[in-house]
């Protein structure tokens, strides 16, 4: 098996590959094609098959492997594929295990760090909170993506996010004293864990019907107050860990709805933002050798990244 890290430019192959996403268009000349991401452990490359046929687009389905026959090419200065074929893989072809893509950090070591995370919160009724969502969701928490696409959408993601945010905010709390770091980390820890309702837990993440519906942010902060309810705990720490779940988007254009209105709020929304765009950088100089230039990151304001040479 060929892996995604290994292609080069004109090369040929022909490999099984697990289909991460599949986005239907139309040529000027109104013929159809298809675009699709492909997955392995090692990474994800885009493909186009042009004047698909219904027999090829049928098997390109979210979550299947599929045997690709395809050209490697560079476009805007990104390896591409252009597709020749497709066809449904046997299983007897392929093992799952190859197109599990994880994160830097062990599972070892998030949930270590995790837990002395939660330990660290002095608040007694906060510290009793986030422990109790977290043993009600503990597999999920270390096993579910962060999201769809962009950053962390892999295994464990959600708490290789989680770990990489408490990291940056001990520094901060250091500099900043004025700051709650029970608080702090409390929202840090919860912040996101209503992606495990909002998104499915399988090979190749999707919304789900509440996820499309609700949302993850609205999702949790009506489940801390629910763990809250039933824990009889009633201090203003639970109002503001909810404002801090509601605004950590930080603008109402990206789903907020409320805006930050305690400084651990701006915290965490800065946290947020920093670690998922470090993480969508890391993955883009990957893909590139030292004194070329990424592709175009749409989601980081469509910026093309340099990767200087050591």
């Amino acid at each position: 098996m060929i892996k995604i890290n290994e292609l080069k430019e004109q090369q040929s192959l022909e490999s099984c590959m697990l289909v991460s996403q599949v986005k239907d268009g139309v040529t000027v000349a109104k013929a159809p094609y298809v675009s699709v991401t492909f997955q392995d452990s090692t990474g994800t490359i885009e493909g186009k098959l042009w004047d698909i046929k219904p027999v090829q687009r049928e098997v390109l389905k979210p979550g299947s492997v599929v045997l690709v026959k395809a050209e490697v090419i560079k476009y805007r200065g990104a390896l591409q594929l252009r597709v020749v074929d497709v066809k449904e893989a046997d299983s007897s072809m392929y093992n799952l295990d190859d197109y599990v893509t994880t994160g830097l950090i062990a599972r070892s070591d998030l949930e270590k760090e995790v837990a002395e995370a939660v330990d660290s919160i002095t608040n007694e009724n906060l510290q009793l909170l986030v422990r109790t969502l977290l043993i009600e969701n503990e597999e999920q928490f270390f096993k579910h993506a962060a999201a769809v696409k962009n950053h962390h959408e892999f295994v464990s993601g959600l708490a290789t996010h989680v770990v990489g945010m408490l990291r940056i905010a001990n520094s901060i709390c250091d500099l900043y004293p004025m700051l709650n770091r029970d608080l702090l980390v409390a929202g840090i820890l919860v912040h996101d864990m209503g992606k495990m309702v909002e998104l499915t837990d399988g090979l190749v993440p999707e919304y789900t019907m509440e996820g499309k519906l609700l949302g993850h942010i609205s999702i949790m902060q009506a489940k801390v107050a629910k763990v809250a309810e039933e824990l009889q705990i009633e201090d203003e720490s639970v109002l503001l860990l909810r404002h801090m779940i509601l605004s950590h988007h930080g603008e109402y254009e990206f789903g907020s709805p409320v805006l930050p209105m305690i400084p651990e709020a701006e915290v965490l929304h800065m946290i947020d933002n920093l670690d998922a765009r470090m993480e969508m950088m890391r993955k883009a100089m990957d893909s590139v050798q030292e004194g070329e230039f990424t592709a175009r990151i749409f989601s980081l304001e469509n910026r093309m990244f340099y990767k200087a040479k050591k």
